[in-house]
C-alpha cells in the first residue's frame, strides 16, 4: 500500500497526454457503427479562463493560488504547466481482493466506469469497498465540457446488450446499491433514455434488493426522455450542474445552466429523489457557488455533492483556486440549513462518493 500524490495520478493513464478533441460534428453524416470507430481530431491549443471576459480563451494555463482568501487568475503564462497540489491530497493507492474481483468483472463483462474515465481519485477507496459507478454508452462523449477528462467524438454503435451486462455486473458483485451513468449521446432524439430504463429494470430483475441512482445528461430538455427513466422509479435521480451561472457557458458550452435547474425540478415533480453536484475550483467566487445552492433548493433538490476540480490534462481549464477543506464544511452546513436532506462536502468529495450513504436521508 502506498500514498501517491494526486498530480501524478491525474497525468497517468491511458491518454494523459493527449488533448481533448473537438464536440461532434453535425455537419458530417451521421455514421455510429464499430466498424467506423471514434473519431479524432488534433489536439487543441491549451485554454484558459479570462476572469474579465468570463469565458476560456486560447493561450497557456494561468497562474493559481490556493489561498482560501480571494479568486487569484494571473494573465501572465505560468511556468509550470500545472502547480503543487495542497497537502490534503494525499490518497491510499491500495488494491485488496474487492478492488481486484470488481476490476475483473467488469473487464470480463466489456464495461466502462467513470471512476476511470474520468479518473477519479476515490476509486481505490470505492473498488476496495465493492463501488464503482457504471458508465454505459461507451467511453465516448459527444459533448466537450472543459474540465472532463472523458474522450470526445463520434460515439459507437448503441449496444442493446449492455443493460443486461451492467445488471450482471451488480449480481456478481453482490451491490447493495449500484450508481448508472453516461456519456451525452446527443445524436440519438432520446438521448438515452430507453438504455437507461432498461438498465434499470434488468438490474432490478437480477438483484430486486439493490437500490440504484442514474446520474443522467440533461437529454436537451426533452421531458418525454426524462419521464421514461423516470418511470423506473430509480432511488436517486441525478443530474450535476457542475459550476456557477456566469462560467456555465464557456466550461459547459453545449448545456445550459437554467436547462439543467428545470430538469431536477421536473424530475422532483415526476415524484423523484434528487440530487446535483457542484465542482468548485474553475473560477467562480464563493459568492456564486451558494447561488447555485440556492438555485437548486428553489426546485426542491435533496441531495448535493460538492468538490474541488483538478485538471485531467494540460489540455483542460487549469484550476483557477484551491479551496480549504474549511470552506467545505461551512458550504456543508448551509447547504443543511438551506434544506439539502444530504450534504456530501469535501476537497476529494466527486458526485457518487459515499452515494449508498445517501439513501436513507434521502427517503
Amino acid at each position: 500500500m502506498s500514498f501517491i500524490p494526486l498530480d501524478q495520478l491525474r497525468s497517468s493513464g491511458p491518454g494523459s497526454s493527449q488533448a481533448i478533441s473537438h464536440p461532434l460534428d453535425r455537419a458530417r453524416p451521421a455514421t455510429s457503427s464499430a466498424e467506423s470507430g471514434p473519431e479524432h481530431v488534433e489536439p487543441s491549443t491549451p485554454l484558459r479562463l479570462d476572469p474579465e471576459q468570463g469565458r476560456l480563451v486560447e493561450g497557456q494555463p494561468s497562474a493559481i493560488s490556493s489561498s482560501s482568501s480571494s479568486l487569484a487568475i494571473s494573465h501572465q503564462p505560468s511556468a509550470i504547466s500545472r502547480p503543487r497540489l495542497p497537502s490534503w491530497f494525499k490518497v491510499e493507492a491500495k488494491t485488496g481482493p474487492d478492488y481486484l474481483d470488481l476490476k475483473q468483472t467488469m473487464d470480463r463483462l466489456k464495461l466502462h466506469t467513470i471512476c476511470e474515465e474520468a479518473r477519479c481519485p476515490n476509486r481505490w477507496e470505492c473498488w476496495n469497498a465493492r463501488t464503482a459507478t457504471f458508465l454505459i454508452f461507451g467511453d465516448i462523449c459527444t459533448r466537450r465540457c472543459h474540465y472532463c477528462s472523458v474522450e470526445t467524438g463520434r460515439p459507437l454503435a448503441v449496444d442493446h446488450g449492455e443493460p443486461r451486462r451492467v445488471a450482471e455486473a451488480v449480481q456478481a458483485l453482490g451491490l447493495r446499491h449500484a450508481v448508472i451513468t453516461s456519456v451525452n449521446r446527443d445524436e440519438l432524439t432520446d438521448g438515452g433514455a430507453a438504455i437507461f430504463a432498461e438498465t434499470i429494470r434488468q438490474t432490478r430483475q437480477l438483484s430486486p434488493a439493490c437500490t440504484i441512482e442514474v446520474l443522467i445528461p440533461d437529454f436537451e430538455g426533452n421531458e418525454a426522455a426524462l419521464a421514461m427513466v423516470c418511470a423506473e422509479q430509480p432511488e436517486i435521480l441525478n443530474h450535476n450542474i457542475e459550476t456557477v451561472r456566469r462560467l456555465f457557458p464557456a466550461i459547459r458550452p453545449q448545456g445550459k445552466y437554467q436547462r439543467s435547474i428545470e430538469l431536477l425540478g421536473k424530475a422532483k415533480q415526476l415524484g423523484m429523489t434528487t440530487k446535483s453536484g457542484l465542482i468548485l475550483g474553475m473560477g467562480e467566487t464563493i459568492g456564486e457557488a451558494r447561488e447555485v445552492m440556492r438555485d437548486l433548493r428553489t426546485v426542491n433538490c435533496d441531495i448535493i455533492t460538492i468538490g474541488q476540480y483538478l485538471q485531467p490534462t494540460r489540455e483542460h481549464l487549469p484550476v483557477a483556486r484551491f479551496y480549504d477543506p474549511s470552506e467545505f464544511i461551512t458550504l456543508k452546513e448551509e447547504g443543511l440549513t438551506l434544506g439539502f436532506t444530504h450534504v456530501e462536502s469535501g476537497p476529494l468529495v466527486r458526485s457518487s462518493y459515499h452515494a449508498e450513504q445517501q439513501i436513507v436521508p434521502a427517503s
